[in-house]
């Protein structure tokens, strides 16, 4: 059985005025339903670079992206898109919570963007049920109707990965978690995913500066 999710020689290059500089080169890796897997390294070490990679954030130079075997680096842009709404959930070490909106509607705002305004309507009871459900697994249930500027640092990146979530993604892909957090509070946001992955056998791919 192939790997979940594996890239292949893969490089990347950044044009920086009339020079290219590289950030990857020739890297494999290759990840296995249910795995939990974690690159440290120092800042701009490329780190971020691959995780965008391997989550359709951005494209290779070189090389292959592969999830279930099948090459989706070179799918049509559109493909893409739809592909990584579907497969991957995101969490970043700045949250992106939208202010204007309370931590409900934060959470499933990737609902309300994946599906048409009459099939969310439809549906709307089973979304709130899940967004509940997600956000009661990470510890924000009495905060529903807070807005992000009510909550604190490790509140906010809860209620990112709870966002990360709720639309069942296969994938979860990390980028410094716990970057802008303290200590404290980045150990329980990293024992929460890890929670979560032996829970759900949830595929984690974390990358970090953090030993």
């Amino acid at each position: 059985m192939p790997p979940q999710l594996s890239a292949v020689a893969i490089e990347k290059a950044y044009r920086k005025g009339a020079h290219q500089v590289p950030v990857l080169r020739g890297v494999d890796i290759a990840l296995r339903k249910g795995e939990f897997v974690s690159i440290i390294g120092q800042s701009g070490s490329g780190k971020s670079t691959l995780l965008h990679l391997l989550g359709l954030l951005d494209t290779p130079d070189v090389g292959e992206v592969l999830l279930d075997g099948q090459r989706i680096d070179d799918l049509p842009a559109r493909t893409r898109d739809e592909l990584r709404n579907r497969v991957f959930g995101f969490v970043f070490q700045f949250y992106h919570l939208l202010p204007e909106l309370n931590l409900m509607e934060n959470v499933l705002s990737p609902l309300m963007i994946r599906h048409s305004v009459w099939s969310y309507w439809r549906r709307r009871n089973e979304f709130q049920d899940r967004a509940k459900e997600i956000l009661q697994r990470v510890g924000l249930s009495h905060r529903l109707t807070h807005r992000p500027s009510e909550l604190s640092g490790g509140e906010m990146q809860r209620a990112a990965i709870a966002r990360s979530l709720v639309a069942h993604p296969s994938v979860l892909l990390a980028d410094e978690p716990t970057g802008n957090l303290d200590t404290n509070t980045g150990r329980e946001i990293l024992d929460l995913l890890h929670k979560l992955n032996e829970l759900e056998q949830l595929t984690i791919l974390m990358v970090t500066h953090d030993p």
